[in-house]
């Protein structure tokens, strides 16, 4: 069979991992990571525009992300999108540049992440598991129409699962990482 079938699939189980790690990397750890702000939003003269768009953006301690915009008028603007966002750390501003604590994570809030994390990951693979089924019933139709012989067909269908078991094994490890990120800290 082409490999060539097995792109798309291919590539809406890589997009599927994609988004899993992009929302992953929001996820804090006690420690200050400028990923957190890449979904906050400032209102900059009339558009919507992404913070690490508006200044530099620096961490000078492990817990302390700093903000320095490069023009000092949009300061009360980037406070106020921090604020709203769903980030939860609230912005100190002197002025220059505005300071971002990120506290200690407690036990207790560790275990409630990790635990998001279990079901985020879950979400993921059900998703990958649900491009594999979808693919399967293109296959299915494929051949009954004549199109593709029944070894074909399960040529594909193990080729297919392999695919499958492939992004489910790469989700469980950037799972773990992410939950030892998380209790180590």
């Amino acid at each position: 069979m082409d490999k060539e079938i097995y792109k798309p699939i291919e590539e809406k189980m890589k997009k599927t991992l994609s988004v899993f790690k992009e929302d992953l990397s929001i996820v804090r750890a006690g420690r200050a990571n400028p990923v957190i702000l890449d979904k906050v939003m400032v209102d900059y003269y009339g558009v919507p525009t992404k913070i690490t768009q508006l200044g530099n953006i620096s961490v000078p301690e492990a817990r302390v992300l700093l903000i320095q915009p490069w023009d000092l008028k949009i300061l009360k603007d980037i406070e106020k999108a921090i604020q709203k966002s769903e980030i939860g750390i609230n912005p100190n501003n002197d002025g220059k540049v505005i300071r971002l604590i990120f506290p200690e994570l407690s036990e207790e809030r560790r275990k409630e992440l990790v635990k998001n994390i279990k079901k985020k990951g879950e979400d993921t693979k059900v998703a990958v598991r649900s491009i594999r089924r979808d693919a399967m019933e293109h296959f299915k139709v494929q051949k009954k129409n004549a199109e593709i012989t029944e070894d074909d067909l399960k040529d594909i269908e193990e080729d297919v699962q392999e695919l499958t078991d492939k992004y489910i094994k790469e989700i469980d490890k950037v799972q773990e990482n992410k939950e030892k990120e998380i209790m180590e800290v």
